[in-house]
């Protein structure tokens, strides 16, 4: 088993994720971070680490630490209630306090402490059946590029290709590109033969990397070519140059300033068709990708291609960005969970839809864990546009496999395994509680583990590189409810 880096420099950090952000066929997070990314506890806080920091200096290393005068684990006992499986397609009755615990959400956001666990994919696919069928939820989405979760979801509603051919393209060289979510995919193709007058959707909610395909800009120039001809070659020339983006390492050699030219046009092409909007085509409520295909009003037809043209727009700003300025990294990671968080807003407005979301702990939390890299989350913009209508559930786990990389920028994914948590980790005190399997409502439990869950811990929280530090959480300030695994195992390489 590999020993953690002991120091990555903010640079060297924030360059590699920039670049990482851009790689694969999903734009998964780095969640390395330095030390002093950590954000400050409350006096209150300090005082529990200090003494937890004490007794474990006292001890072997494999004792528990101190909580001031009360171990915050009966209380959080309290709180918890037994999870029986993560497996999908058995009896869901320790789901309902969980149904409770989500009330009224339009988007439950679901993360990960890896990108490569078994039992944290296989319980998205569980939960998101469970909502389906007793919440009426409809649509999941992922964090892959807003154009993959479309070729999904064209599958989905129209039966038209093969689960399995379908991931393998949409998902490729991604974490997600792997058997739990075939089987996600075709559990949702099944739904909708099954229910054809109720379908259900799959989203993404990301950026355009590695690639925009041709097909997927013929989506806005076809739409025009349809409702206004006229303007046909000036979006042609707006997007010359741009069209395809084939591999964003070979866009990022570009020189800076043909990169903001590109990315102008892009967002000239999206002006040209905000305003190009027919009189008296309504607006329309669709349903998902299906609208988007030209089954739906002139009104649907024209919000889908001014959002595929937002979208377009979204992925040449973003890779505006200076890999080498800290600082421009900082503020594109930014723009990049702001503009998930609208895409997501979109899709449930447009369509009414309720939402599970599922991506990282860093993206669904209010808060990151690398507040370095990730300044403000797709969480918590998701919470600003959408109040109380937005609930983020976190993962943890005590020890097991996972699928990453050695170095985030060559290579495969792979397996790798870690023991038990340090001590003075959240993870080390969470899996004290009686239950091998548990999640408890963060926002309700007693006063003595809300004291507990709102001081800030080294906590794993694993991407796309390993070995790398923990993060630095706060149950209480990233999610309104937590699930925790005592084990867990890495998720299974797709078949062929």
């Amino acid at each position: 088993m590999a020993k953690h880096r002991n120091r990555i420099s903010r640079r060297r950090l924030l360059t590699t994720a920039a670049v990482i952000t851009l790689g694969a066929a999903a734009l998964a997070p780095v969640t390395a971070q330095a030390s002093q990314a950590a954000p400050a506890p409350s006096a209150s806080a300090s005082a529990s680490a200090s003494a937890s920091a004490s007794a474990s200096a006292a001890s072997t290393g494999r004792a528990a630490p101190v909580y001031g005068d009360q171990s915050p684990v009966r209380a959080l006992e309290q709180a918890a209630h037994p999870l029986r499986s993560t497996d999908p397609g058995r009896n869901t009755a320790d789901l309902r306090a969980l149904s409770s615990m989500i009330g009224n959400a339009k988007v439950v956001g679901l993360g990960e402490a890896t990108h490569g666990s078994h039992e944290f994919f296989t319980m998205k696919e569980r939960l998101f059946r469970h909502l389906v069928e007793e919440k009426g939820f409809t649509t999941f989405a992922l964090e892959v590029s807003w154009s993959a979760g479309l070729e999904i979801d064209e599958y989905l509603q129209t039966g038209k290709g093969d689960a399995r051919r379908i991931a393998k393209r949409a998902l490729a060289n991604s974490p997600w590109d792997r058997e739990e979510f075939v089987s996600l995919i075709t559990w949702m193709r099944d739904y909708n033969r099954r229910h054809p007058h109720h379908t259900v959707h799959f989203m993404g909610d990301d950026l355009g990397a590695p690639s925009i395909n041709d097909a997927f800009f013929a989506r806005v120039t076809d739409y025009v070519q349809r409702t206004h001809p006229e303007s046909l070659p000036r979006l042609n020339e707006l997007y010359a140059g741009l069209r395809p983006i084939d591999d964003v390492f070979a866009y990022f050699r570009k020189p800076m300033a043909e990169r903001q030219r590109l990315a102008d046009r892009a967002q000239q092409a999206l002006k040209l068709i905000t305003n190009r909007k027919d009189s008296g085509t309504g607006t329309g409520t669709g349903s998902g990708a299906g609208a988007e295909a030209g089954t739906a009003s002139g009104g649907d037809a024209y919000a889908w291609a001014m959002q595929n043209a937002q979208f377009i727009a979204q992925t040449t700003k973003f890779l505006t960005m200076d890999i080498n300025d800290p600082a421009s990294v900082t503020a594109a990671q930014r723009f990049r969970d702001e503009a998930m968080a609208r895409n997501v807003t979109w899709w449930q407005r447009r369509t009414g839809h309720k939402i599970l979301l599922s991506a990282q702990n860093d993206h669904v939390g209010y808060a990151a864990g690398a507040p370095e890299l990730y300044p403000k989350t797709q969480g918590s913009f998701l919470h600003d546009l959408m109040g109380g209508a937005y609930l983020p559930i976190g993962f943890s786990f005590y020890q097991g496999s996972f699928l990453s990389k050695d170095a985030a920028l060559t290579g495969d994914w792979k397996e790798f395994t870690v023991g038990a948590p340090k001590p003075t980790t959240n993870e080390h005190v969470l899996d004290k509680i009686r239950h091998r399997n548990f999640y408890l409502d963060v926002r309700h439990a007693p006063p003595a583990a809300r004291t507990w869950l709102n001081t800030t811990r080294p906590t794993r929280n694993i991407g796309t590189e390993f070995p790398h530090p923990d993060a630095h959480v706060a149950i209480a300030r990233s999610f309104d409810v937590l699930i925790h695994l005592h084990k867990v195992t890495a998720a299974t390489k797709t078949k062929p």
